[in-house]
């Protein structure tokens, strides 16, 4: 199958009847950058799991609101459109993760708190956005898994048998990676450039052209997620941190432990959000 092909396959993800009816719904306000708030709060109110879902989200370490938040309309007001419409296609989500990799949510959630708790010591802007990022940025497992199942099992096979990064069995199976597939459907789904380039190169930040900050910020938070076994990414091994990302970020050997201190404390708080609610 050739890229152009490939591509198209992967944006007719929301086509498929194993997509629960609530994601379906979700995708059609959220994917309309001009959606008012007042559509979005609807959609939300009208699913109670995903009205409790949103709420445990947003009253979580990742967004900075601690047990703050009440209803749907605040966190809406408070966070904005472009975190709402990135968190919402988090939490609906979460259970196709599941499905597609036990462990991939946790995880994403563990890169979403770590991200935010980089942005902070950096005093980069926007941390709940690079948050949203985080929380997004393996989409395109989820993706890949769900459009092409029998090829993806075996490339996480190959990850055991052979040795490989869950992105070199990506590559190899279907010449592209989770994060080309993340960036396509982020895309297709309308989403800001700066959280379809960050996800395109979570793993690659040198590359990113425009928000390199942004993409080193996701890369180490995925990289020490990943080290302290906080969830599964995929496959069992702690790649290198890639240089630009210390560079980019101006990263030492006592920030990273600040960084890990604190990530000890907020990801114990964050375990709550993994609880599915009573449908």
């Amino acid at each position: 199958m050739d890229a152009v092909t490939l591509r198209e396959e992967i944006e007719r993800i929301d086509t498929l009847p194993t997509i629960p009816s609530i994601l379906q719904k979700l995708l059609k306000v959220i994917g309309n950058p001009k959606v008012p708030l007042s559509e979005i709060s609807d959609c939300i109110l009208g699913d109670p799991a995903l009205t409790s879902r949103v709420l445990k989200m947003v009253n979580s370490p990742i967004y900075g609101f601690p047990g703050r938040i009440s209803s749907v309309t605040q966190a809406l007001i408070l966070l904005g459109l472009n975190v709402v419409r990135g968190m919402l296609l988090g939490v609906s989500v979460f259970e196709a993760m599941e499905k597609a990799m036990v462990g991939l949510w946790k995880h994403s959630l563990g890169c979403a708190v770590t991200a935010r708790i980089i942005a902070k010591k950096k005093n980069l802007r926007e941390p709940e956005e690079i948050s949203v990022a985080a929380l997004l940025h393996d989409i395109g497992k989820v993706v890949l898994s769900l459009k092409f199942p029998k090829e993806y099992k075996k490339a996480r096979a190959d990850t055991e048998q052979q040795g490989l990064f869950i992105f070199e069995a990506e590559k190899n199976h279907f010449n592209i990676t989770h994060a080309d597939a993340g960036a396509w459907i982020a895309q297709r789904w309308n989403f800001p450039k700066n959280l379809i380039e960050t996800i395109k190169y979570h793993h690659k930040p040198h590359l990113s052209k425009y928000f390199p900050v942004e993409a080193a910020t996701v890369h180490l938070s995925d990289i020490l997620v990943r080290a302290i076994g906080f969830g599964f990414a995929g496959d069992n091994f702690v790649p290198p941190i890639n240089p630009s990302a210390w560079e980019i970020l101006k990263m030492n050997n006592s920030t990273i432990k600040e960084i890990l201190k604190e990530m000890e404390e907020s990801l114990e708080e964050a375990e709550d959000i993994l609880v599915i609610p009573n449908e």
